[in-house]
């Protein structure tokens, strides 16, 4: 089900929530749905979903067939701007084709929102997931090595309302299935100072990430290192690759000083 809007305030305009709430409702696994799934997954009725899709229609956010409503390339434009706006992406990328060349793996950059991690720039060396993952992609930020990165670095407050509400759901068999143990793994996460995960996204892929600073010592973002699980072992990853990508993570951090004021 996608996310709730937050409790409304005297500023909170419930139509325009309403309709990204609409938006949000297609994802992966539902990229094409008709009237009547789409009020199901936001808990509208059907008169008001058919109201915010015919909207989106004629916004040319949502196509349709007359049965079935699917987006369209139009939405990219709502994550363009917020990229356009985040110096991140460019100033990761040029690393990470660098990281990925020393190291000869997939490399990427994500950021937190809320649950999930977003990519905002990536190399890809290969395909290693039947999942293809490009600028925007999102996965649960539990199961990802760069989620436990930047959940780790979250201040004790925010980790624990975090822990206190979210529901794993374990993706493969080698995956943490208790919030005790994540809570474990975070802590040690932080203590370490980077995160691997082996075959916990997704069967036959591991990945090792390390955070990225601001100039005031935050977490502002996560880079990482994947890798198939038939080219390389997770302890051969981390002696192979963890150096570098340490000291990727350092230089972007100080570009990103560099692009603030």
């Amino acid at each position: 089900m996608p996310d709730q809007p937050p409790p409304a305030g005297d500023q909170f305009v419930q139509s325009l929530a309403r309709g990204l709430s609409v938006i949000r409702a297609f994802d992966h696994d539902h990229p094409e749905m008709t009237l009547s799934e789409v009020a199901a997954r936001v808990g509208f009725s059907r008169a008001t979903a058919r109201r915010f899709l015919h909207t989106l229609v004629e916004l040319d956010y949502v196509r349709t067939d007359g049965r079935t409503f699917a987006l369209t390339p139009q939405v990219l434009r709502l994550g363009t701007a917020y990229l356009s706006g985040l110096a991140l992406p460019d100033v990761a990328q040029p690393h990470l084709e660098q990281l990925s060349a020393t190291v000869g793996e997939s490399t990427s950059a994500a950021v937190l929102d809320r649950d999930d991690v977003v990519y905002v720039a990536r190399v890809a060396t290969r395909r290693i997931m039947s999942v293809g993952i490009t600028v925007g992609t999102r996965f649960p930020a539990y199961a990802t090595s760069m989620g436990r990165v930047l959940l780790a670095a979250l201040p004790t407050e925010e980790l624990e309302t975090y822990l206190a509400e979210v529901t794993l759901r374990p993706l493969t068999p080698h995956a943490l299935a208790d919030v005790e143990a994540l809570r474990d793994e975070l802590a040690q996460v932080r203590d370490r100072g980077w995160a691997a995960v082996d075959q916990e996204l997704e069967p036959g892929l591991r990945s090792i990430a390390a955070p990225v600073r601001n100039k005031e010592g935050a977490v502002v973002a996560a880079l990482n290192v994947s890798a198939s699980t038939s080219s390389v072992g997770v302890d051969d990853l981390v002696g192979a690759a963890l150096p570098a990508l340490l000291e990727t993570a350092a230089r972007v951090g100080d570009d990103l000083a560099l692009t603030r004021p």
